[in-house]
């Protein structure tokens, strides 16, 4: 078998499905707070399979796919059983239906995604991305979960909506920003993402990771109000101009 450099980053994508596979076995064990650390650290190695594949201007086909399916099990069939095991059990069958969205809606949007690659880089993705979607439940169950005593009060209640809620965000149509790159030509061409992403970061640092949660909310939150204006401004151009293009037929039959 001949070993190539593509390898390296394939590397990282194989310690990020091991850690998809440790995250259900603790999950499995009732461990849950050191299934989360797991689910966290295969995001991690996700982030650095794209970053050494840049590196070593190895980027294929065969890794987005590889990367594709290591996403499936660490972000998506990791945080389905994980969310069940935790709390959503306790839904019944509405437990089951809800806890296997991240699953099937997270494998519909890697599917969608690949069809739909042109090129390795890109500026945005067209939903929220299936590791993000694991670490804003990983971040949630951090701050609420408590071993042995599990999730009360408001936050069992907001669970199931919180895991529907970022499921379907990830089949939408609402752009989110891809990590920055820090290049000069990035920085100048998109200041305000590094800015913000660079702001994001040291709020998570000095607040000890107790601020991951509303962090990424935000984050979240500001791709659907970002996406709801550039709907409202398309279709307010829309408008205008089917009342520019009347007055000017009214216009003409005068």
């Amino acid at each position: 078998m001949k070993i190539t450099r593509a390898v390296v980053p394939s590397l990282f994508t194989v310690l990020n499905i091991f850690c998809g596979f440790l995250a259900i076995l603790y999950t499995n064990q009732g461990r849950i707070e050191m299934a989360v650390w797991f689910i966290i650290l295969a995001a991690i190695f996700d982030s650095f399979d794209g970053v050494m594949a840049r590196i070593t201007r190895s980027s294929s086909q065969f890794g987005v796919e590889l990367d594709s399916l290591a996403d499936v099990v660490s972000f998506g069939a990791a945080p389905s059983f994980l969310v069940y095991q935790a709390h959503l059990h306790t839904m019944e069958n509405w437990g089951i239906i809800i806890s296997s969205m991240p699953l099937v809606f997270g494998a519909i949007r890697l599917a969608r995604f690949n069809v739909q690659l042109v090129g390795f880089d890109k500026d945005h993705f067209k939903g929220l991305p299936i590791p993000f979607q694991a670490i804003t439940i990983c971040a949630f169950m951090l701050e609420n979960y408590t071993q042995g005593y599990g999730l009360s009060g408001w936050q069992s209640q907001a669970l199931a909506p919180l895991v529907a809620g970022l499921s379907l965000l990830m089949v939408s149509r609402v752009q989110y920003d891809t990590f920055p790159k820090f290049t000069k030509r990035e920085l100048k061409a998109h200041p305000w993402k590094a800015l913000g992403f660079t702001v994001a970061a040291l709020i998570v640092v000095a607040s000890l990771g107790r601020f991951l949660f509303p962090v990424l909310m935000l984050m979240i939150l500001f791709g659907i109000v970002r996406s709801l204006f550039v709907i409202l401004k398309h279709w307010a151009f829309h408008v205008d101009k089917e009342a520019e293009e009347e007055s000017e037929v009214s216009s003409i039959d005068i």
